[in-house]
């Protein structure tokens, strides 16, 4: 992989080898990444904003790429409270192995209950169990408490499938921007940006941005 790095970081990023589509430019850099081996390619930084508008960020899998970005969470949790309130985010997929980031922002919709039904049937029967047994953001008085609630779930759910908590599901982020940024040498490194071309509904503006 060192050498992938190497060679990325002396080519760069040219605007003639960008894709017209972010999501098609985002599959084949995804699709780099994860044939090179990068740890936790679907790893992103997911960022909102509280009613006090204090920004707060943490590490969520990519488990969708569609027309926008999926993720599932708890939807009590702060991340969950908190796109309620102000349904927006920014994404940050730091494939720093390769010298390589892809930053995503955009609004943010809810995944339908049938499609978070499949992917949470589709999950580890522990994780479909912690699931229900998490308060997720709340308060815990020590690990004993957690582990009982998992105790408590798994006996419930015995010999039966597990379904999926009301309060767990998807969002989908929209992208209304998004940035391909490669390292270059002496920091003169190239980012390119993707916004929507007003002038076609369905097409976007690239333009290079300083580093």
């Amino acid at each position: 992989m060192d050498e992938l790095r190497r060679r990325l970081q002396e080519h760069g990023l040219h605007r003639s080898e960008l894709h017209p589509d972010p999501l098609e430019q985002f599959r084949r850099w995804f699709d780099e990444a994860r044939d090179a081996g990068v740890h936790e390619v679907t790893a992103m930084v997911v960022s909102t904003v509280g009613p006090d508008g204090l920004p707060s960020s943490r590490h969520v899998l990519l488990k969708g790429l569609d027309d926008g970005f999926v993720f599932y969470t708890n939807r009590h949790s702060q991340k969950g409270r908190e796109l309620a309130g102000h349904p927006q985010a920014a994404l940050c997929f730091p494939w720093n192995q390769l010298n390589r980031q892809v930053r995503v922002a955009g609004p943010v919709e809810l995944v339908g209950d049938a499609e978070g039904d499949e992917y949470f049937a589709s999950r580890p029967r522990d994780s479909q169990i912690g699931a229900w047994a998490s308060r997720q953001s709340e308060v815990l008085g020590d690990r004993a408490e957690l582990e009982a609630r998992y105790d408590e779930v798994e006996a419930r759910y015995e010999g039966a499938e597990v379904p999926r908590p009301p309060h767990w599901g998807g969002y989908r982020v929209r992208p209304v921007t998004v940035e391909f940024w490669q390292g270059r040498r002496s920091r003169l490194h190239d980012r390119f940006r993707y916004t929507p071309d007003g002038s076609d509904p369905s097409g976007w503006r690239i333009d290079r941005l300083a580093p």
